[in-house]
C-alpha cells in the first residue's frame, strides 16, 4: 500500500498495518490471507485474480476470512482510494465484511 494512503487511513482512526510492518514482504498470497485471517483483518490487494481464487478455495474448504478488498492498481489517486475506503468502512461492519470480496470501484463516494 502507498504510504500516503496508510497515513491518511491512520489520520482517520483506521487501524491499518502494511505487509512491510507485518513482516510479510515476499510471502505468497496464501500466507498473506492466512495472516489477515488470524489477525481478523480485511486484506487490501491489487491482485484480483489470485485473491479471488483464494476466496473461492476458502469457501469450498469451509474456511473463513475477514474479508478481501480489491483495489484496481493505478486506477485511482491516493485521495480517491482514501475516500472510497472510508465510505466502505462507514457503511460495512467487520462482521459484514467476513468472507466477502469487495471491489473499491463499487464504493463511489458522494
Amino acid at each position: 500500500m502507498d504510504q500516503a494512503l496508510i497515513r491518511g487511513l491512520e489520520a482517520h482512526g483506521v487501524d491499518v498495518i502494511s505487509a512491510a510492518v507485518a513482516d510479510m514482504i515476499d510471502r505468497v498470497d496464501q500466507e498473506h490471507l492466512d495472516y489477515a485471517t488470524r489477525h481478523q483483518r480485511v486484506i487490501c490487494t491489487c491482485n484480483v485474480g489470485d485473491f479471488y481464487q483464494l476466496h473461492t478455495e476458502y469457501q469450498l474448504q469451509g474456511r473463513k476470512h475477514a474479508g478481501i478488498l480489491v483495489v484496481p492498481q493505478q486506477r485511482y489517486s491516493v485521495g480517491e482510494q482514501l475516500r472510497r475506503m472510508l465510505k466502505l468502512i462507514a457503511t460495512r461492519s467487520a462482521e459484514e465484511m467476513q468472507d466477502q470480496v469487495e471491489f473499491l470501484s463499487a464504493r463511489k463516494p458522494e
